[in-house]
């Protein structure tokens, strides 16, 4: 007979953590030179206190949801596809229009699609884990598409391709762990790539980081120049790294070194072996966060633990893929890590939902 474990999963947590306070180091090392430029030479912590702060209400988070057990977000799971669409076009409906992914609230500013990635899961999980069989999950396959295409249409007017990107392998997942056939894969897998078509049609930016992609050589200093001085940065660093502190790209070199481009800057002071460590913590966290999959009671939960797993490592995948120049450039901060104040907050919250199934996880 099945046991459920009373005791957390208390590795996961100290993986995160690991990489939160590897981040912070990080954001300091990174952002000093630009903290001085912006505040005419009052501090070089502007960015790292920003953080921290932002680090206290996240352990607030995670406190909060690992404590909350996870049948109360089944129990709301069919409200969240109304939340989802609500926060995602707050952006568009609060800047009127204009491609905006971020809402201001005066003492505060926070980008509405990092919760909703979170309670697309909710809404996701509950939806799939109310069916009693895969052939009752596989008839649902028509509507989870036109789901997909609607969240689709508003990211891509929010200019928002890399959440996008995050959000179908989260949306694929899902319905793969819920039992979607493999025709229906190989139709996902086609509407992909007409979506993936369209974003770079509607919008000129795009189809240029697309042409960029495949000829880097070309406009050096117009539309590749991150791309390059990314390339550069991490080429500089060899094996062992320039030395902590020592990075020549982050003197306002390379755009966003403190975000979406910190891990440019770590293989650049670090070096490939050091750089690489992070990529094994994000394979253990998946593999954490799979086995709790597999271990889970229910379905639902389940179905929340392959979303949430699939979250983390798709968005770092994305980012340092992105780094290396092996998809096109696209904004995703690499989880934990990066500099984001919203993003860190949401994905605490995210790993204490993980944290809350494996309280309840199985003996197998």
């Amino acid at each position: 007979m099945n046991k459920v474990k009373s005791k957390q999963d208390y590795l996961l947590s100290l993986i995160v953590f690991a990489l939160i306070a590897f981040g912070l180091i990080m954001i300091y090392s990174v952002s000093k030179y630009y903290s001085l430029e912006i505040t005419d030479g009052a501090t070089d912590k502007l960015y790292l206190k920003k953080q921290l702060w932002w680090l206290l209400c996240g352990l607030v988070s995670w406190a909060i949801f690992q404590s909350i057990d996870y049948k109360f977000w089944q129990k709301k799971s069919s409200s969240m596809l109304f939340i989802t669409f609500g926060l995602l076009l707050l952006p568009l409906l609060s800047n009127g229009g204009g491609g905006e992914r971020w809402v201001d609230l005066g003492f505060v500013s926070f980008q509405p699609s990092e919760i909703a990635k979170i309670t697309l899961i909710f809404y996701l999980s509950g939806w799939f884990s109310s069916k009693k069989s895969i052939a009752d999950v596989q008839k649902m396959f028509p509507s989870f598409c036109m789901i997909v295409v609607a969240i689709s249409f508003i990211m891509l007017a929010q200019k928002d391709l890399g959440t996008l990107g995050v959000m179908l392998f989260i949306s694929a997942s899902m319905i793969i762990a819920a039992g979607a056939s493999i025709y229906q894969l190989a139709a996902g897998m086609g509407l992909g790539g007409i979506l993936f078509w369209l974003a770079i049609k509607i919008e000129p930016y795009r189809m240029q980081r697309m042409l960029t992609f495949l000829n880097p050589e070309d406009n050096a200093l117009g539309s590749a120049y991150q791309i390059r001085n990314a390339l550069i940065a991490i080429g500089s660093g060899g094996i062992w790294g320039l030395g902590f502190g020592q990075s020549k790209q982050k003197y306002l070199y390379l755009p966003e070194a403190h975000t979406d481009s910190i891990f440019a800057i770590i293989s650049e002071e670090l070096g490939f072996f050091r750089a690489a460590i992070i990529i094994i913590l994000f394979i253990f966290i998946a593999l954490r966060g799979y086995k709790i999959a597999m271990r889970a009671p229910d379905n639902f939960s389940r179905f929340v633990a392959v979303g949430i797993t699939t979250w983390l490592f798709s968005q770092m995948f994305i980012n340092i893929a992105a780094m290396l120049s092996l998809i096109p450039l696209t904004g995703v901060p690499l989880p934990f890590v990066s500099y984001g104040g919203s993003s860190l907050l949401i994905l605490l919250g995210a790993v204490g939902v993980l944290v809350n199934i494996s309280k309840h996880q199985k003996n197998q």
